[in-house]
C-alpha cells in the first residue's frame, strides 16, 4: 500500500494522467562517460512516459571502469606489436602470437621470431 492506495488504483490514476510505465529486462546497463564507464549489473529498469517525454529509472549493483587505462594499455600493446614486426619482418599476426607466448616480453618475442 502507498498512502492507503493499492497498486492497481495507483496505476489507474497514472493512466488517467497520461503516465505509463514499462519494465525493461536487461542483464546490465553501461553509461559511457568521458573518462570512465558506469556499469550497472542486474539492473531493475522502468521506462516512464509522461507528457510526451520518456525517462528511465535504473537501480542495481554499480561499478566503474576506468577507460583511460584500457586505452593506454591497448596503445602500448599496439606499439609493441609494431616494434616486433619492424625488428623481425614478420606479419602482425605472427608478432601478436609471439608477444602472447612471451607474456608481453618484447625482447623474448623478437628473439623467438628471429
Amino acid at each position: 500500500m502507498f498512502g492507503g492506495i493499492d497498486m492497481k488504483q495507483m496505476q489507474g490514476m497514472m493512466r488517467k494522467m497520461g503516465i505509463s510505465q514499462e519494465e525493461i529486462r536487461a542483464s546490465r546497463v553501461v553509461i559511457e562517460c568521458e573518462n570512465k564507464n558506469i556499469v550497472i549489473h542486474s539492473p531493475q529498469i522502468v521506462r516512464v512516459k509522461m507528457s510526451g517525454q520518456e525517462s528511465f529509472q535504473i537501480s542495481g549493483d554499480i561499478s566503474e571502469e576506468n577507460i583511460l587505462s584500457q586505452k593506454e594499455t591497448k596503445e602500448a600493446e599496439l606499439k609493441d606489436i609494431i616494434q616486433v614486426m619492424e625488428k623481425t619482418g614478420k606479419t602482425r599476426l605472427e608478432a601478436e602470437v609471439a608477444l602472447k607466448e612471451a607474456d608481453g616480453d618484447l625482447a623474448e618475442a623478437i628473439l623467438s621470431l628471429s
